[in-house]
């Protein structure tokens, strides 16, 4: 059972020909086009950009659009273990006509990053879409060990995500019983079934009714965003938490900005973990 398959019955809107994504990919580029114009992160004549868990690469090329937009020239890489939905990059390209850009798309798990490519060779790292969740502790070190390794000195690292441990564990209640999704034909429900006391991982089996299909086996951490930028902080120089309120693009979370990879940690000692 493979985290493909569930993606498949959650319905989460990626692909370019779904209204609700197109409206989803405007709304990113706005936040990112007012990122580069606060001066947050930085222009130059050419950035690489890194897509990191990128899936269709909605958000690789919503920032390649807002530095189009400037006149800059992009190199989008983007990396997904994922390989089906990689080849909807270049429509995301084509459907909103995005130009001086040249793609690249590499099946590759994010914590191995230094396996794929060469050191200091990126401008920018983004990963978005609230992904953190499929990462424990221990993951999340490889991933900004493996991001600090690939960005240049002056990099930075984009994560959009949301404080879980808030909005889930004390506004809403953790539910042993959930409904993830509901559309005419099926309703998808997830069901608790264990917590990982060392690695901090909720597991959840998911469920296609009617009929109780089994569809998926998933942890999940249930990350505070604290937590994301205190590990952050060890491999980056500089960081910054813009709140959704803050960039007042409705549909978009809280983005953590990283800045200054400390290239003078021993990064090899944490690469493998």
């Amino acid at each position: 059972m493979s985290l493909e398959k569930l993606y498949e019955f959650l319905h989460w809107s990626m692909h370019p020909d779904d209204e609700n994504a197109r409206r989803r990919f405007e709304k990113i580029v706005r936040v990112f086009s007012s990122l580069i114009e606060d001066g947050i992160i930085e222009s130059k004549e050419k950035i690489a950009i890194l897509d990191l868990a990128a899936g269709t690469g909605i958000a690789g090329v919503a920032l390649s659009q807002a530095f189009s937009d400037e006149g800059v020239k992009v190199e989008l890489t983007a990396v997904d273990l994922r390989e089906k939905d990689l080849h909807f990059v270049n429509e995301w390209i084509r459907a909103y006509g995005v130009k001086n850009i040249r793609t690249n798309t590499v099946v590759a798990d994010i914590r191995e990053l230094h396996r794929y490519f060469e050191e200091s060779r990126y401008d920018i790292a983004i990963l978005w879409g609230l992904t953190m969740p499929h990462f424990d502790p221990f993951d999340t070190v490889k991933i900004f060990a493996n991001v600090s390794y690939v960005l240049k000195e002056d990099g930075f690292f984009l994560v959009e995500e949301s404080d879980r441990v808030f909005n889930i564990l004390y506004r809403t209640g953790y539910k042993d019983f959930l409904v993830e999704t509901k559309t005419e034909d099926y309703t998808l429900i997830s069901v608790h079934e264990g917590y990982n006391l060392k690695r901090g991982m909720f597991k959840r089996t998911y469920y296609k009714l009617p009929g109780f299909e089994k569809i998926a086996e998933e942890e999940h951490r249930l990350w505070d965003i604290a937590g994301i930028l205190g590990i952050g902080s060890i491999f980056f120089k500089e960081f910054k938490l813009i709140t959704k309120g803050q960039h007042g693009v409705l549909g978009v979370s809280d983005v953590l900005v990283f800045k200054n990879p400390r290239k003078n940690l021993p990064l090899n000692e944490f690469l493998e973990g």
